[in-house]
């Protein structure tokens, strides 16, 4: 238990200081706490998602370089629909098979205009990071505000001391304690949700900029692959 000591030999406990504190001082905490937890949910679900999506995305990638008929390959998209790889997949095949035009005079299918294809694929490499990011601004918002609502707590606490003094006509410890009390908690738990909040916003982007790194990787060796075999 965190316990607050104070200079005369009175201990104050940090939950009672809570209990006691006053409706503004609640309702900030309640503020606080509330937005640290969901920060940590998105956290953990965004942590699960990119490495569960790491890993299909390497098994996808190793079945595309080992296919030899993109046909079979589109049937079996399913088991790994949590790439985003496969986003892309799915928008490239779909444009090269509307654009196929039957037997060219070598015998051989051909494609329109490989700047289609290509749009294609940037389109659905915006929709996959869009999917990745989603959630992410909410980290962006606990890891900003937290601590500006912490610091009204804060300063409302100072009031509260001022306030105590002023009704008392005493400015010694057992009378400015509470209020004091109430603002360094408040200040603590701001802190407490905006930390996580920040290095795992930081350490997501992190993320994202290397799964923008494979979609274009994918989206490349993809072309190149259709420009091969289909012009």
């Amino acid at each position: 238990m965190v316990i607050l000591a104070a200079p005369s030999g009175n201990e104050v406990n940090l939950l009672e200081v809570i209990l006691h504190a006053g409706p503004v001082s609640k309702s900030v905490l309640v503020i606080l706490v509330t937005f640290s937890l969901l920060s940590w949910v998105v956290i953990i679900r965004k942590a699960l998602l990119y490495r569960r999506s790491r890993s299909v995305s390497e098994r996808f990638r190793a079945s595309f370089k080992r296919a030899t008929d993109w046909r079979e390959l589109k049937q079996q998209v399913e088991k790994f629909s949590i790439s985003p790889l496969v986003g892309l997949f799915v928008a490239g095949y779909g444009e090269v098979t509307y654009q196929l035009r039957g037997i060219g005079q070598d015998g051989r299918a051909q494609l329109r205009s490989m700047e289609a294809v290509e749009r294609a694929l940037q389109r659905a490499s915006v929709v996959e990071m869009g999917r990745l990011e989603r959630s992410l601004g909410g980290l962006a918002t606990v890891a900003a505000v937290s601590p500006f609502i912490g610091l009204f707590g804060t300063v409302w606490g100072i009031i509260d001391a001022f306030r105590g003094i002023g009704a008392t006509g005493n400015a010694n410890l057992a009378t400015v304690a509470p209020g004091i009390s109430e603002a360094l908690v408040a200040t603590a738990i701001g802190l407490v949700a905006a930390i996580p909040a920040l290095m795992a916003y930081n350490f997501f982007q992190g993320q994202l900029k290397q799964f923008q790194t494979e979609l274009d990787d994918f989206s490349l060796e993809f072309i190149s692959l259709s420009e091969r075999n289909f012009t």
